[in-house]
């Protein structure tokens, strides 16, 4: 049962963060919101994360550093238990075409979309193991496998989630340790809407199902992979993108 377990969600303070938190929540996880600037916006999940009947708290939280990571998992562990669903969520970007792109530009994606991914995963895992117990859910993108033009840099992190999640699936499945990846497509996300209407309407002519999905519909993937249900799902890669990657 997910009632009980303690969650970690990283970019939790909005898009499919934010309902991942909720959802996992109302299925009675306590679940620790992780935010790297926005504490507001975190308050305003923690508080949506009640509402559903769910309990938690916020806790800062930059993925990319590890001194960061070391004492927002400190602060978990004192206050609500050691984490036992890490949903890696957190994500940035920093679009460009490849012959323009600088290395700042390159380095700041990749450490927060991929290596604050193995940051996390590192330092949740010793508790985990010895609990015999623990489900970690990465959000990738359906661009790791399509690609997208000025986003060498985000698609190659979202692709190294793959490698990331099914190697460590491998290694610590012995200890009922499953590792999987969520990859969505195109959701309505503060992130998408920066992007502009057009991009949308775009993109969304090329989905199947010919819409944009939810930031709920996402976090109902994250939260299934999370439960006892799913107990002999890993390494999988589970696409919410409404077709647009299938055959991937």
């Amino acid at each position: 049962m997910t009632a009980g377990r303690v969650a970690l969600v990283t970019g939790g303070s909005r898009g499919i963060g934010r309902a991942s938190a909720i959802e996992l929540g109302r299925v009675g996880a306590r679940v620790a919101v992780g935010y790297a600037t926005d504490a507001g916006a975190a308050a305003v999940t923690l508080a949506a994360v009640e509402s559903a009947g769910g309990s938690g708290i916020v806790v800062a939280l930059d993925v990319a550093e590890t001194a960061s990571v070391d004492a927002a998992f400190t602060t978990v562990e004192s206050e609500i238990g050691p984490v036992e669903i890490l949903v890696n969520n957190a994500g940035v970007t920093g679009d460009g075409l490849l012959v323009r792109m600088g290395d700042e530009q390159w380095d700041r994606v990749i450490a927060v979309n991929l290596t604050g991914a193995f940051h996390t995963m590192r330092r949740a895992t010793p508790k985990m193991m010895r609990a015999r117990f623990g489900r970690i859910i990465n959000v990738s993108s359906v661009v790791a496998h399509l690609g997208g033009p000025g986003q060498a840099n985000y698609a190659s992190a979202k692709a190294g989630l793959l490698g990331l999640s099914r190697s460590t699936a491998r290694e610590l499945a012995s200890r009922s340790i499953t590792c999987n990846v969520v990859a969505p497509g195109p959701i309505a996300t503060d992130m998408t809407a920066a992007m502009g209407d057009a991009w949308l309407e775009g993109v969304s002519g090329l989905v199947p199902l010919g819409r944009p999905g939810t930031p709920e519909e996402c976090a109902a993937a994250i939260a299934f992979l999370a439960s006892d249900a799913a107990a002999y799902i890993t390494g999988a890669l589970l696409p919410v993108d409404g077709g647009l990657g299938m055959g991937f």
